[in-house]
């Protein structure tokens, strides 16, 4: 007679057991999956808060380290160029090292450069540590995702999604405020000292949770020659767009050389890591049609998005007379319904078609811009703050389910190099899109300048009377003319961030024909469910 262990055995050979789930995939629960996910979101939001943080703190900098504002920008070029050709990395560091340690290096690493930034006593040092804190920041976003994704079921991976993409949309409005309050109220230096505690805190318990739930290791050959082009081309890009405004773009031989490094560099970056058996950069990812739509929608929606947070405060405190506080809080109101909505989007995104969730985003950012486009000098506060608070409905059901799409139904192994990649194209987006609004907005206000300044002549019925009534309030005539040249600005100004604002309305609706080119995940099923599939 057979055993009863044999009987089992046998039955255990008959019907093969479900293979067991890794355990860096394994769901966290209850207070692990909160504390998670805070530590994760805390290292996020660090990170994307530097990224505007030092903004307003540039003349401050300037004026303590003894050089011109122009020179003290290079603390925002350094830190964006060398966080640009980090993040692409992402996917090739966590093969070979393994997304934890990776991550905890990325958080630590960023922590003890943010308290040199502060210790910095000239640019020099201070524009070096920024690169070094660029480069450490690259892989934290990408893997931020990754271990969100890892730390939730299936079925809440766009809850997973929603809390991460919180982080994204608040820091970057509140890096201006905060640093603006941080440099009049204590000094410069604290823009980076914030970040030790948070760092040093989210580290802690980053290690705590994650470091048994490691990603599998494959010693991989480094591709020298594709780093060392993805460096050239990617940097060449970053400073022409960072400093293309200033150096009137094409008519400088600077800005022609560093396009002539960017076209090259990218041309034979392309080739190389086409071709090699081990390239840096994972490009057959654009092979999978979701991921590819995905990323130029999310590219070149956030590129409007950034335009748009640069060029609003800067209107308004160039031509309206408001403050950088003042500034700030309008742009803070998008804040409102993200929170809010967020974790809604979230929870419900799974019995949702993404696809109409983002046509929904798409139309509602295009209204958003159509209200802005709508701008005059004497509007009020509200009037400029509630297509803002508007905005906070079309960025809940923007980000959330377009990460879906971009990671939905990849193997956990291909994750953080799908996030670097199309992060990767996000942050350069940004670059693009506050170079093309900057760079379109100064060109359409030249236009209408020409175009008002063409009414003021000697005996002009508008111009005439209005120079008088000057002279009479005690003006002289090159008086008078200077305060009409200053209205005309105003004015000029106005009508081209209206255009502005008006073509990015247009362009949203356009995009929408690129959501309806994505097939639907499972029958209407939102793709952040496949996101958590890995």
């Amino acid at each position: 007679m057979a055993s009863s262990l044999d009987i089992e055995e046998a039955a255990a050979g008959a019907t093969p057991a479900a293979p067991a789930t890794p355990a860096h995939m394994v769901p966290l629960k209850g207070s692990m999956l909160v504390l998670g996910t805070i530590a994760l979101s805390l290292a996020t939001f660090m990170n994307v808060l530097d990224t505007s943080i030092a903004n307003v703190s540039i003349p401050a900098i300037a004026g303590d380290l003894g050089v011109s504002s122009s020179q003290g920008t290079w603390v925002i070029t350094s830190f964006g160029v060398a966080n640009a050709i980090a993040v692409p990395l992402t996917g090739f560091v966590t093969q070979r090292f393994g997304a934890v340690k990776v991550f905890l290096a990325s958080i630590l690493l960023f922590t003890l450069f943010s308290f040199l930034c502060g210790q910095a006593h000239s640019i020099e040092i201070l524009i070096l540590f920024r690169v070094l804190q660029g480069a450490s920041a690259g892989p934290m976003i990408p893997l931020s995702q990754t271990l969100l994704l890892s730390s939730y079921p299936q079925k809440r991976a766009g809850m997973a999604l929603a809390m991460w993409s919180m982080t994204t949309l608040i820091a970057p409005i509140l890096g201006p405020l905060l640093g603006g309050w941080i440099t009049d109220n204590i000094s410069w230096p604290w823009i980076f000292y914030i970040n030790v505690p948070v760092g040093l805190i989210a580290a802690a318990v980053t290690a705590s949770i994650y470091t048994r739930r490691e990603t599998p290791i494959r010693k991989l050959p480094i591709d020298w020659t594709g780093l060392g082009l993805l460096v050239i081309w990617v940097g060449a890009l970053q400073i022409m767009l960072d400093k293309g405004q200033e150096l009137d773009w094409f008519s400088s031989p600077v800005i022609i050389a560093l396009a002539v490094a960017a076209v090259v560099g990218f041309t034979l970056f392309l080739i190389w890591e086409i071709y090699d058996d081990h390239p840096v950069v994972d490009l057959t990812l654009f092979k999978i049609p979701s991921f590819t739509l995905g990323t130029i929608m999310l590219a070149l929606a956030y590129g409007m998005f950034f335009g748009s947070l640069v060029l609003l405060p800067l209107w308004l405190q160039e031509f309206i007379g408001y403050t950088a506080t003042q500034a700030g809080e309008v742009l803070a109101w998008v804040g409102l319904f993200a929170l809010l909505l967020s974790p809604v989007i979230g929870r419900y995104l799974p019995v949702l078609d993404s696809r109409w969730v983002t046509t929904f985003s798409f139309i509602v950012f295009a209204l958003v811009f159509y209200m802005r486009s709508q701008f005059t000098t004497g509007d009020s506060y509200w009037e400029y703050s509630i297509p803002t608070v508007i905005q906070g409905i079309a960025t809940a059901t923007f980000f959330i389910p377009l990460l879906g799409i971009i990671l939905g139904g990849l193997p956990g192994h291909r994750i953080a190099a799908a996030s670097g990649l199309s992060n990767f194209a996000r942050i350069t987006a940004g670059s693009f899109g506050t170079s093309i609004y900057t760079t379109w907005w100064a060109d359409r206000a030249d236009l209408h300048h020409e175009q008002l300044v063409s009414h003021i002549y000697a005996g002009s019925p508008v111009a005439s009377p209005v120079i008088q009534g000057l002279q009479a309030r005690g003006f002289s005539h090159e008086q008078a003319l200077g305060v009409i040249n200053r209205l005309i600005d105003q004015q000029a100004y106005t009508i081209a961030v209206d255009d502005m604002f008006r073509l990015s309305a247009w362009l949203f609706l356009a995009m929408i024909v690129l959501v309806w080119m994505i097939k639907p995940a499972r029958g209407g099923a939102a793709s952040a469910e496949a996101a958590g599939a890995h």
